[in-house]
C-alpha cells in the first residue's frame, strides 16, 4: 500500500473551477482498480488551498493514475489555475499501520488535520518510536479519535506527516493533548521540530 498527499495553492479567480475539476477527478479516480481511497479537502484558513489524500495498492497504481485522462485534465487546468507548482508528498507507512476502519457518526462535526513538519534529523527515529506508542494509545483509548496516522516522506529524511480525524475539535484540544503520551510527544517535538509547530498545521474540511 502506498499513500500520497498533494497540496494545491490556487489563484483566487480560478478557485471554483479548480475545485470542480478536482471533484470530477476524484470521482473518476475512485473507479481505478489500484485506488483504495481518495479524499479532497479545502483549507479552513485559506480558501485557495486544497489537499488531496490518496491511498494506492502500489507504486504501479500511481504511475497508471498519472496517465489517466482525468489526471491529465486536472494537470492542464492546474497550469492556469495554480499560483505555484503543486507539492507532492509520497508517503511511507509507519507502525502501527494506517487504520481507516472507523467512520464518523452523523452528529460528528469532524475535525481534520494535516500536520506536515520539518524536524532535526537526529530526532527522527526517537520521534517515530514515540509516535508508535502515542498512536497506539490514541486509537485504543480515545473515543473522539477516528483516524490517526504517521507517515514518513520519500526522499525527505527531515519531514514527517501526521494525518488525523476527530469527532469534534474539542476532542483534540481539551482531551487528547492532556493525555500523558501526548504530553510526552509534545515535549519531544518542541526539541525536534524546526521552528514554530503551528506553522505546519493544516486544518481542513472535506469537500
Amino acid at each position: 500500500m502506498k499513500s500520497t498527499i498533494v497540496k494545491f495553492t490556487v489563484k483566487p479567480e480560478h478557485k471554483d473551477t479548480f475545485a470542480t475539476t478536482l471533484k470530477e477527478a476524484q470521482a473518476a479516480t475512485q473507479k481505478e482498480a489500484g485506488n483504495k481511497e481518495i479524499k479532497v479537502f479545502a483549507s479552513k484558513t485559506d480558501e485557495n488551498v486544497f489537499f488531496v489524500y490518496e491511498r494506492w495498492a502500489d507504486k504501479a497504481a500511481i504511475t497508471s493514475h498519472d496517465n489517466e485522462p482525468h489526471t491529465k485534465k486536472l494537470m492542464e487546468v492546474a497550469q492556469t489555475a495554480l499560483q505555484t507548482a503543486p507539492i507532492f508528498y509520497f508517503l511511507g507507512d509507519t507502525n502501527p499501520l494506517p487504520d481507516h476502519s472507523k467512520s464518523a457518526n452523523p452528529e460528528d462535526d469532524v475535525f481534520i488535520i494535516f500536520f506536515i513538519f520539518k524536524l532535526k534529523t537526529a530526532f527522527r527515529n526517537q520521534l517515530i518510536n514515540q509516535f508508535e506508542d502515542h498512536i497506539t494509545h490514541t486509537r485504543k483509548e480515545e473515543k473522539g479519535n477516528i483516524l490517526f496516522d504517521l507517515y514518513t516522506v520519500d526522499d525527505q529524511e527531515d519531514t514527517l506527516v501526521v494525518y488525523e480525524h476527530w469527532r469534534k475539535e474539542s476532542d483534540v484540544w481539551d482531551i487528547h493533548f492532556n493525555q500523558p503520551y501526548a504530553v510526552k510527544t509534545g515535549k519531544l517535538m518542541e526539541e525536534a521540530v524546526i521552528g514554530d509547530l503551528k506553522q505546519y498545521m493544516n486544518f481542513v474540511k472535506e469537500i
